[in-house]
């Protein structure tokens, strides 16, 4: 015989009663429900959104990227010209992006751990100068800086024809700095070869030599030896090959120089505030971090005979990194996402090209801030991505 309705009621009411009390399955089903919910609302709000655009005669079209953009960018890695289209603009906005969010972090690293460090030493003007630093610059809101920094630039430094001039090869003014750009002949390939070379040595050799210091104790001079391979190998062979390079020196031409690369003051302006404003607030995570590390570690290495500063490279620092990355992966963060302030003194970044002067030009405002915040959202989820990665090799294993 067949269950009656009411048995088959019953049994559902059983089966989902034991998976409800259940605390793993009732955690899984709550999620799942909530996930659905926000797919839902997310839905709903895009779909409205585009049935409006279409009531409109607007519709909902990426169409645009390929249309010419008609307007000129300053600065640009890649082939650009004003007949681009709007999807080359979009790329020389990413490159731009990208270009000062990694020299951004490199400064900002670089003068946030040597003021960190600065912080705690036992030179009260220095600790003092140092104090001062910080609050001063983390207590000003970042957009002042940039125009700071920029209005220094701009006004202080002379104009091309009363130029600050290096060796006859490099032009400090006010529309940029002129260098000498590198023109790379045939030969040079084998350059690059030899640094590969030297990257891929120096990396098995810092392995080898701590495989080896693990087993007897012996320490291998790594530091010289991998900085050897990468720079000396390199700077070998291209010596050897008969410096396979030629310079294209700028020249003064009319009103401005000519030839050759240019820092623009924009870059300059942006790049060393976003660095500067960082720096302050990686200082005090640098500072609070060694401050985790136990006092005695230091005295222990201390009555071993280790100098001050090898007591701070081998044994306070890698500990202090536990405490440090996580708080630093968001002011890297940070500066990145603080880089769209680049449109304040005309730096064409994503946000000036794609989400402005594109999005102005072709009425797409939705598509074109729904690129722009999937841009930054890549960007945020490469480096989370990398720093959690970088935090869980340096973290301590338990055995």
């Amino acid at each position: 015989m067949s269950a009656t309705p009411t048995a088959n009621t019953a049994a559902n009411t059983s089966l989902f009663a034991k998976l409800w009390y259940n605390k793993e399955n009732r955690s899984i089903i709550v999620q799942i429900l909530a996930a659905l919910a926000l797919l839902w609302f997310f839905g709903s709000m895009v779909l409205n959104a585009v049935h409006n655009l279409e009531a409109l005669g607007k519709g909902f079209s990426f169409n645009f990227l390929e249309q010419p953009a008609s307007y000129d960018i300053n600065q640009h890695l890649i082939e650009y010209s004003s007949r681009s289209s709007h999807f080359t603009a979009m790329m020389v906005g990413i490159i731009n992006t990208l270009l000062i969010a990694v020299a951004g972090i490199i400064l900002a690293t670089v003068l946030g751990f040597i003021l960190g460090v600065l912080r705690l030493s036992k030179n009260w003007l220095i600790d003092k100068l140092a104090y001062c630093y910080i609050e001063f610059v983390r207590n000003v809101p970042v957009l002042l800086h940039i125009l700071l920094i920029h209005g220094i630039v701009v006004h202080s430094l002379p104009k091309p024809k009363q130029a600050i001039n290096f060796a006859d090869t490099t032009f400090l003014t006010n529309r940029g700095v002129f260098m000498p750009s590198p023109e790379y002949l045939p030969l040079f390939k084998f350059v690059v070869a030899a640094f590969i070379v030297g990257v891929i040595f120096a990396w098995f050799f810092r392995k080898f030599a701590k495989g080896l210091q693990e087993k007897k104790g012996t320490q291998l001079p790594v530091f010289w030896v991998s900085l050897f391979s990468i720079i000396g190998l390199p700077a070998i062979t291209f010596l050897a090959l008969g410096q396979p390079v030629e310079w294209d020196i700028p020249e003064l031409k009319g009103f401005n120089y000519k030839g050759g690369m240019v820092i623009r003051p924009e870059f300059l302006a942006l790049w060393l505030a976003l660095s500067f404003y960082t720096a302050a607030f990686i200082a005090e995570i640098v500072r609070a971090g060694i401050l985790a590390v136990n006092h005695g570690q230091t005295e222990a290495s201390m009555a071993l005979g280790l100098p001050r500063n090898k007591t701070l490279n081998l044994v306070v620092i890698p500990q202090a990194l536990r405490v440090i990355v996580p708080p630093l992966s968001s002011q890297y963060l940070n500066l990145t996402k603080n880089s769209s302030l680049a449109i304040a003194i005309g730096y064409m970044d994503v946000t000036a090209t794609i989400g402005g002067i594109s999005l102005n030009q072709t009425g797409r405002e939705m598509e074109c801030m729904m690129i722009v915040m999937a841009i930054y959202l890549t960007f945020s989820l490469i480096i989370s991505a990398s720093m959690n990665y970088y935090n869980k090799r340096i973290a301590l294993v338990e055995r």
